[in-house]
């Protein structure tokens, strides 16, 4: 449906926020379901280094640019991306989508109470917004059959139309290959630190920094202890590779 460029081991869509939606109300219309990966540097970086990883990524019908570094990539490599597409933002236009499609919206994730919250936050920005359940699994729910079964059992019940998982990158795209195989035709927003975003549990990076790609100096400020490693020491280095290497095949005249 669109064009598509490798970042590491990854392979992004040109798309916008509002052409995701625009296909994910088109596929609900045919009674078709699907899944939403929204590759952050992060993302891209563990894709990078397990190929089972990579596979789960390209599973999802749609792989959005989130992140700058990730659609500066895409652009360097030929990609004509539109703009930077993620998983906070995607969880007000997916949700504001569903409540003029008549669709339900299950909330997956985040700690106890926050998957609530950020329901009645939807619900109170769209109104008609069907939520049909919230769940906020235990810790290590993912690592033991009857866990993820449980968690699984809850949504299949509520039987939504839109699933948005806030558990984190590969931890929420294994448990939508679960839901998956159980609920095919809703559609799975794999959402990060979304839902407490949502909630008001987190505030966004200010959009003029956002513009820039500096939204993860905002987030480093504000949960230093958690993600200053990963930031800092995994995930800069990895972007500058891919930046590097794409700009470096553009000036050789090649395409990645």
């Amino acid at each position: 449906m669109t064009g598509r460029a490798r970042v590491g081991a990854v392979q992004v869509m040109a798309i916008s926020e509002a052409g995701v939606a625009d296909h994910v109300a088109a596929a609900w219309a045919r009674g078709e379901g699907g899944s939403i990966v929204t590759v952050n540097v992060d993302i891209a970086r563990k894709a990078s280094r397990d190929p089972a990883l990579a596979e789960l990524v390209a599973a999802a019908e749609l792989v959005v640019a989130d992140g700058m570094p990730v659609v500066w990539a895409a652009r360097l490599a030929g990609l004509a991306v539109p703009e930077r597409v993620t998983g906070a933002s995607m969880v007000f236009s997916l949700s504001g989508r569903a409540a003029a499609e008549g669709r339900s919206v299950f909330l997956l994730g985040g700690e106890r109470g926050v998957a609530e919250a950020a329901g009645r936050v939807l619900t109170a920005r769209y109104p008609g917004l069907k939520v049909a359940g919230s769940h906020s699994p235990p810790f290590g729910f993912d690592t033991t059959e009857d866990g993820m079964r449980e968690t699984v059992d809850r949504v299949v019940a509520a039987a939504p139309d839109l699933v948005l998982v806030g558990l984190g990158f590969p931890k929420q795209e294994h448990t939508i290959a679960a839901l998956r195989r159980r609920l095919p035709h809703a559609w799975y927003l794999g959402c990060g630190a979304g839902i407490p975003m949502a909630a008001g549990q987190f505030s966004r990076a200010p959009e003029r920094l956002q513009r820039i790609g500096g939204e993860w100096l905002h987030r480093l400020w504000l949960e230093p202890g958690r993600l200053a490693r990963r930031y800092l020491v995994e995930d800069l280095p990895f972007a500058l590779q891919v930046l590097t290497a794409a700009a470096w095949l553009r000036l050789t005249g090649r395409r990645a």
